[in-house]
């Protein structure tokens, strides 16, 4: 079968060339310091909330300064419940707003009620320049990343490279970020080297749930893989916490169960134990990390700079069950690639 036929497939392995893009408009970037703000708002909807997830995690690893991801909806419909309007006046809040079409009504109306308010200012990332774009005090709009398929894989990891390039300059970590131009190298080479292996797992369609386990700055991706599953397969798939799985969800691990670790190396330890109590429950058990797992970056790069390479094999993992299942990966049951409501 020719695979290049589908958009989702193009786009997964185009995708380390919008990597460098995002990194090239991330570096010319004049940005303010993450002293200027005692709290950050990453926002989105659907996969860009999960990306806000990975990013507000490792945007306070980095500053040490407080951040927090939370879904455009949210944001617009109780505002209350995440910003402190009753601040001193030297007090500043950054939102950083996050949408692959920039159209996405949530986020589209929660960041102009943002700036109506004047809470502060707003940092956009997105595709393409369309509404949220004109509405950011600084705006990222990495081209390359635009998709035609309805899932977000290229866009996603593009958005994602940006803002944690954006978490590095606001840290000051000018050497990290000159590190990360090492990415798309090496996202070009676990590709090619991963490929078969995913398409290995995604045709084995005897398999009848996933589960995806992250922590810290990987908790966001998990769910992103996650939703990724669900939305070309129509599979049973949901995120957790490593250790968290633990806590009731390892009922459901049986012998149709795959259970995929990202794998960190500060916690190595303890998350491969997870993934090996679980194996000896009877899952299939798939590691995710640098080295001395089932898939191997082996990229040298620092763990904080390295999260992007999660990705790949993973959207190669759904896009090749969907195949096998005879599914469209290009167009997903029930799915449109912006959500627009009346609001």
């Amino acid at each position: 079968m020719a695979f290049d036929k589908y958009e989702t497939y193009r786009e997964i392995k185009s995708q380390c060339a919008a990597w460098e893009q995002a990194l090239d408009l991330v570096t010319a970037l004049s940005l303010p310091k993450a002293a200027d703000y005692d709290q950050v708002i990453f926002t989105g909807c659907g996969s860009t909330y999960y990306l806000s997830l990975s990013a507000a995690s490792l945007y306070q690893e980095l500053t040490g300064r407080s951040a927090r991801a939370i879904p455009g909806g949210e944001l617009l419909l109780n505002p209350q419940t995440v910003i402190l309007r009753n601040k001193p006046s030297s007090r500043k809040t950054l939102l950083v707003a996050i949408s692959r079409s920039g159209t996405t009504t949530e986020t589209v109306k929660a960041v102009e009620q943002f700036k109506r308010d004047m809470l502060g200012e707003v940092v956009v990332i997105s595709n393409n320049a369309e509404t949220l774009a004109a509405l950011g005090d600084i705006t990222l709009v990495i081209s390359k990343g635009r998709e035609n398929s309805v899932a977000q894989t290229r866009s996603f990891t593009s958005m994602l490279v940006a803002a944690s390039a954006f978490c590095m300059r606001m840290a000051g970590g000018d050497d990290l970020l000159s590190a990360m131009h090492a990415l798309p190298q090496a996202g070009n080479l676990l590709i090619s080297q991963y490929e078969s292996f995913a398409k290995e797992i995604g045709d084995q369609l005897n398999f009848d749930r996933f589960y995806f386990l992250g922590s810290g700055s990987r908790y966001g991706l998990a769910c992103e893989a996650n939703l990724k599953l669900k939305e070309m397969t129509l599979t049973h798939s949901e995120p957790f916490h490593f250790l968290e799985f633990r806590h009731g969800p390892m009922s459901m691990v049986n012998e149709k169960t795959v259970v995929v670790g990202l794998v960190s190396q500060a916690n190595a330890s303890h998350e491969l134990a997870v993934l090996h109590e679980m194996q000896a429950l009877g899952a299939k058990t798939l590691g995710f990390g640098e080295s001395g797992v089932e898939v191997a970056f082996r990229s040298g790069l620092s763990e904080n700079i390295r999260g992007v390479l999660y990705l790949p094999v993973l959207q190669l993992m759904a896009f090749y069950r969907s195949i096998a299942k005879g599914l469209n990966p290009d167009r997903p049951n029930n799915l449109q690639a912006v959500v627009k409501l009346d609001l």
